[in-house]
Parts: C-alpha cells; sequence; structure tokens
C-alpha cells in the first residue's frame, strides 16, 4: 500500500487497484468535535458515492466505509487527471463540454461538489470519458446559491489553471451543463450574481 495524496482532512492510500481514503484528527479541535466532524463527513461522503453509483454515474464505485476507522474504500480509476490532459493538448472543446455534462448531471440530482477542479476529474483509460473524484467536499442541497458557488469556483479554478484556454473552456462547459441540467436558467442568474458579490468584494 503506496501514499499518493495527502489534503488538509485525509490523506489517500493506493493498494492495486483500491483506494482507501482515511480522514485524521486536528489537534486543535475538542476530541469530541474532532470525531462527530470526521463521523459526518466520512458517512456524507459515503452516502454521496452510493447515490452516484445507483445514477451510473462515472466516478469510483464505494467498496467499503468505516466511521470508526474514519476511511472510505473506493476503486481505483484509472487515467490521468485532466489538469495534466489539457496542458498536453489544444482539443479542449469536447472535454470542457463533456465537463459541464458531468457538473449538469450532478446538480441535477441535487448535489455540490465543492471542489470541483480539472484535478479533480479523470479521462478514463479504457474509455476516454471523464470522471469525477473526490467528493470530500459534496454534500446535498437544492438551493441554486450551492450550486452557483460550485460553478463559480470551477470558473476560477479553470481562468488559473488553464488561463490560455479560458473564457471559452468555461462557455464551453456551459454549454454541456445546460444539455444535462434542463433547469439551468436560475443557477446562472444566481452565479452572476455570485459574481458580483465577489467583483464587489475585491474593491
Amino acid at each position: 500500500m503506496i501514499k499518493i495524496a495527502q489534503g488538509a482532512e485525509a490523506i489517500v492510500y493506493k493498494n492495486n487497484n483500491i483506494i482507501i481514503k482515511e480522514r485524521f484528527s486536528k489537534e486543535y479541535r475538542l476530541p469530541q468535535i474532532d470525531q462527530a466532524l470526521r463521523q459526518f463527513r466520512t458517512r456524507r461522503e459515503a452516502k454521496v458515492l452510493q447515490k452516484l453509483e445507483e445514477m451510473q454515474f462515472p466516478a469510483p464505485h464505494l467498496l467499503d466505509f468505516c466511521d470508526k476507522r474514519m476511511s472510505i474504500t473506493m476503486d481505483f480509476v484509472p487515467g490521468e487527471k485532466l489538469r495534466d490532459v489539457l496542458k498536453q493538448s489544444d482539443d479542449f472543446q469536447i472535454l470542457a463540454q463533456e465537463m459541464g455534462l458531468r457538473i449538469g448531471k450532478f446538480h441535477q440530482h441535487d448535489m455540490v461538489h465543492g471542489d470541483l477542479t480539472t484535478s479533480n476529474m479523470i479521462k478514463h483509460q479504457a474509455t476516454g470519458n471523464v470522471h469525477l473524484i473526490d467528493f470530500g467536499l459534496s454534500f446535498f442541497s437544492d438551493k441554486d446559491e450551492d450550486k452557483a458557488v460550485d460553478l463559480f469556483l470551477f470558473e476560477r479554478a479553470l481562468a488559473s489553471t488553464h488561463y490560455e484556454y479560458y473564457p471559452e473552456i468555461f462557455n464551453k462547459a456551459l454549454d454541456g451543463y445546460k444539455k444535462a441540467y434542463p433547469e439551468y436558467a436560475s443557477v446562472l442568474a444566481r452565479l452572476e450574481q455570485v459574481k458580483k458579490r465577489g467583483r464587489n468584494k475585491k474593491r
């Protein structure tokens, strides 16, 4: 078993074709609060993965979870991160639209990813399809505000990481989003409000 990543909340290990994600404790938290938070987030992430499997959504399959060890076991998605794929190719339009399709379907089922970046998307080695990964910040919500903020953070990530294709890459992603999510209009209207708030904060 090898350690392949560490974030603010968890360490990720790979064991052959299995991924094990373990949430570690934070010393600055009270032990009871730390325990409750990690249990809640582990259960919520497992629930999101279960829902995605029901939807046949391209994402890791949940194999097991334990809210005592604060661990989630998933299958490994083979392929390259879209962050790297996009930097190696000028043909970004098709991938951008597919990203939008995935996000639109996610939002249509009242789920918010919370960390939409091209580092959390994999181009599957065998199928070439875009898979979403890392649902540690994901949650269930039917609010336009939450979905709009999800898109806002995604747009900022694209502008920062893939500035050479921006804003066309985001506009192409929105084309896919609209196809997957028929009720997109209210979310995109709220997105404009979120952008205005962001601009006002910079002043």
